[in-house]
């Protein structure tokens, strides 16, 4: 039996944030008053308890939140009866998170399993300003008006709105045995899922926990990748050596960590949606920002597994590919592949999913349709490129 001295608090689900005050218009940013939101989380792990990570961390106001529920989903916006559970924080149901904050619901006596899907209900009766979200978490959610906390199903009835983004939320924790290997998919849109289909889990990180529990493994993997994310520039998002502390280092239980970046930094210089805030960075510009990533994380104590850059010769977004960014590319991905890196090991991303005839390229078979992202076949080809060994404790 787990007790509270052989089991310790595990990120079981995770959800990276930006901020609704950047420069780009890439996503939608919103607000919220006097509604009810429900969105889903599916979780990566399980363990004897639950508690959730709310963010206001961008919001540049308090955060009323009048009451928050989780429960089993069953489908759609609909809830398992007799599931439904009031979350408090400090002991209170209806709460306040400051400006720049976050809280951490208080556990829940529940178990929960890999793949569980659970229904988060917030009633958000006052203004919310413009909302920390998930850009691209490729789950429906839902709001109506009013404090539909308790509602079995969302519908049209009740002027039902459909979310492609997610907001307020950073993650879930459980409580699983110590020593629990996990790891953190920390990068850009390969690894938030970008190309795959919404609402079917087909994203890489997905498809990787798949092989992990055909194989047996107790570990899983929690998805922190941010579509449009850079290495060495903020926007979309804080750059990655910004975000380190907060969305790796701070993740309780985190073991592994795989890396996922280069891309954005080398495409969007060329994008007129993004400020111009920095040049196509050099192959050596782009080797000292992830040898700073895998010391860190090192010292940290943390396995970090490097991922080549994928192709992207043929997208669709003019400007976004370059002679001089895929020559970048190619050079680093010798590096990753080299004995001079710093990694414990690395996955080739690049070979797993290039055309042979022009390895620059995304093949036709793992293309989303854009050029830059993999389909659902795409992320699982990804996902088999991964050597399972090296995500052991």
């Amino acid at each position: 039996m787990i007790t509270e001295t052989t089991a310790s608090w595990t990120a079981a689900f995770r959800s990276a944030v930006i901020s609704p005050h950047e420069k780009s218009d890439l996503f939608e940013r919103r607000s919220f008053s006097a509604q009810t939101l429900r969105q889903i989380i599916r979780l990566d792990g399980g363990g004897t308890a639950l508690r959730i990570r709310l963010t206001n961390r961008y919001g540049r106001t308090p955060l009323h939140i009048g009451g928050a529920h989780l429960a089993l989903r069953t489908r759609g916006s609909g809830i398992e009866p007799g599931s439904d559970t009031p979350l408090h924080v400090d002991g209170t149901a209806d709460f306040t998170i400051p400006a720049g904050g976050e809280a951490l619901t208080d556990p829940i006596e529940r178990p929960v399993t890999a793949g569980d899907e659970l229904a988060l209900t917030l009633w958000l009766p006052d203004d919310t300003g413009p909302a920390t979200y998930s850009a691209v978490p490729l789950r429906t959610g839902y709001a109506v008006p009013g404090n539909a906390l308790t509602t079995p199903t969302l519908d049209g009835t009740q002027g039902l709105e459909e979310l492609a983004t997610r907001h307020f939320i950073a993650g879930a924790d459980v409580l699983a045995p110590r020593g629990t290997a996990v790891t953190v998919a920390f990068g850009d849109s390969w690894f938030e899922g970008t190309g795959t289909t919404p609402d079917t889990d087909n994203r890489f990180p997905d498809l990787l926990n798949q092989r992990l529990r055909a194989a047996g493994s107790t570990g899983w993997v929690v998805n922190q990748g941010l579509s449009a994310n850079r290495l060495l520039t903020d926007e979309i998002g804080e750059h990655a050596l910004a975000r380190l502390e907060h969305d790796v280092l701070d993740v309780p239980g985190a073991t592994h960590v795989l890396l996922h970046f280069g891309l954005n930094d080398l495409g969007i210089p060329g994008q007129e949606a993004y400020p111009a805030t920095a040049p196509i960075p050099t192959a050596a510009d782009l080797i000292t920002g992830l040898t700073t990533l895998a010391d860190r994380l090192h010292a940290a104590g943390l396995t970090t597994i490097a991922t080549t850059v994928g192709p992207y010769k043929d997208t669709v977004f003019e400007g976004y590919a370059t002679p001089e960014g895929l020559a970048v590319a190619r050079e680093v991905n010798d590096w990753i592949r080299g004995t001079e890196s710093p990694f414990d090991a690395y996955a080739d991303f690049a070979a797993a999913v290039a055309d042979p005839a022009d390895p620059d390229r995304i093949h036709d078979d793992y293309d989303s349709g854009d050029g830059l992202h993999v389909n659902d076949a795409g992320a699982q080809a990804l996902a088999d490129s991964v050597d399972l060994t090296t995500l052991k404790s």
